[in-house]
């Protein structure tokens, strides 16, 4: 799930039950407390870690490898046409395998 809240960086930073909120029903960084005595992150630092954890997810989840993922076949299937491609002798660029990983690397560059 993609993070959507101060909360989802907090747990973050350090371990255990570090943070509360003064009002749980207002999760906002005016109502930040910390509990084990050390330093209340800055609301930038916690706005820029969200961010950074955002960022990271869609990456993951909306780029170039989530689209691969949709396009390669299951494992099952790879591991079969690398079996057909052993017993070819074709366990370089000219066996199925690679033609069809090559194929949807191609279509989806890196970003």
């Amino acid at each position: 799930m993609r993070p959507t809240h101060i909360e989802n960086y907090l747990v973050t930073v350090r371990t255990g039950q570090w943070f509360g909120w003064s009002d749980s029903s207002n999760k906002v960084y005016a109502n930040l407390i910390v509990h084990d005595g050390g330093a209340k992150p800055s609301e930038s630092d916690c706005t820029n870690g969200l961010k950074a954890l955002q960022d990271a997810w869609d990456l993951e989840n909306t780029g170039y490898k989530d689209n691969r993922r949709k396009e390669y076949k299951s494992v099952v299937e790879q591991l079969d046409q690398l079996y057909h491609d052993m017993t070819a002798g074709k366990l370089d660029a000219t066996g199925e395998w690679h033609k069809a990983i090559k194929a949807i690397k191609d279509k989806y560059a890196k970003e």
